[in-house]
């Protein structure tokens, strides 16, 4: 009792609250806001506030508290994201067959009137054949019948061929629409590189080829300090600067290698033949490229603003699954970015 009451009297440290994970501090706002806790809309707001787009998050400010999710699903679709290009990939396709529905019944109707025109000319026929003594008025009558029907059905059926004309027409709309959407869902926004899905797909590939992975390197890149620049210069100047890394990153590849943006501050390059020896010179090579090359201006004139980068290396022979490779660069890379003095760091190395 003696020390409970000892300790009671020793006063406590305040404990500081853990920092938020990206997904608590997207489920906060999606709280404040009143908005649904669906995967898409976590998607929508990471855009806006982990992915640092000013222009989503000002749209979406814009929409106030409890935004309809109407509203919120079309922002989704005007900036092109993954899972609400699905969204509208899925309604293209109910249009799609919404439209092949109505052809078969066109069609159908086209069919029923030559049904019935064949009839007609099998009763004429048989009455013409049956019946020796018709007269000619009666005959002259029953042609000009069948000449009636027959003028319905090729009107039916010149009617039938224009909207089917139509219809192809806005099946081909519909068909360029879900083909822009897939080609969305592969690619990033802002540099037009393949994304994290592309990426994921490509990596995947590579794991599942009759010739084996053994002979890859994965270089992971992250920029330093970009949330920073974001904040200090706006996000318009860190687009740019992302852009031009892109272009610089695409010159520096081969036909056969891949380069994709993987986060918002994050770009990986599969690089295919090499050994971690080569992997590690081109990484260099990266490096210094854009630091020599990626200058932007700042306040201070005197002080050129430059570009920095942190790299890991990781090889395909050290990793039996995708999942590896990425989790051995990814090790790399944090290696990296805690080390200034190394900024190119090789897993295992």
């Amino acid at each position: 009792m003696q020390n409970a009451s000892a300790n009671a009297l020793v006063p406590r440290e305040a404990v500081r609250p853990a920092p938020m994970t990206d997904i608590q501090r997207i489920a906060q706002h999606l709280a404040r806001l009143n908005v649904a806790a669906l995967p898409r809309n976590y998607e929508l707001f990471h855009e806006a506030i982990i992915g640092l787009n000013a222009g989503l998050a000002q749209d979406i400010a814009a929409l106030g508290s409890q935004p309809q999710q109407a509203m919120l699903d079309e922002l989704g679709l005007k900036y092109r994201l993954v899972s609400h290009c699905g969204l509208a990939g899925e309604t293209s396709r109910n249009e799609a067959s919404r439209m092949l529905r109505e052809v078969a019944e066109r069609l159908t109707e086209g069919l029923r009137h030559r049904d019935a025109f064949a009839r007609a000319c099998a009763t004429i026929l048989k009455s013409v054949s049956g019946n020796d003594d018709q007269s000619l008025a009666a005959f002259i009558s029953e042609v000009d019948y069948l000449s009636a029907s027959l003028s319905t059905v090729l009107s039916a059926e010149m009617e039938i061929g224009a909207r089917l004309q139509e219809d192809i027409k806005r099946l081909e709309t519909l068909e360029r629409g879900i083909s822009a959407m897939q080609s969305a869902t592969v690619a990033d926004r802002v540099t037009g590189l393949p994304n994290r899905i592309a990426f994921n797909r490509e990596i995947a590939d590579l794991y599942q080829r009759e010739e084996g992975f053994a002979g890859s390197a994965l270089i992971m890149v992250d920029i330093d300090n970009f949330a920073d620049l974001n904040c200090t210069y706006g996000t318009q100047a860190g687009n740019k600067l992302l852009k031009k890394l892109a272009g610089l990153f695409r010159k520096s590849v081969k036909k056969n290698d891949f380069v994709a943006r993987t986060e918002a501050d994050e770009f990986a390059v599969l690089f295919s033949n090499v050994g971690m020896q080569d992997a590690i010179a081109i990484a260099e090579r990266l490096r210094a490229s854009v630091e020599d090359n990626l200058v932007f201006a700042t306040s201070d004139k005197a002080d050129r603003g430059r570009l920095t980068i942190s790299i890991g290396v990781a090889l395909s022979t050290d990793a039996a699954t995708p999942g590896q490779l990425q989790a051995n660069a990814r090790v790399a890379l944090l290696a990296a970015q805690s080390n200034p003095r190394r900024p190119v760091q090789a897993f295992g190395h």
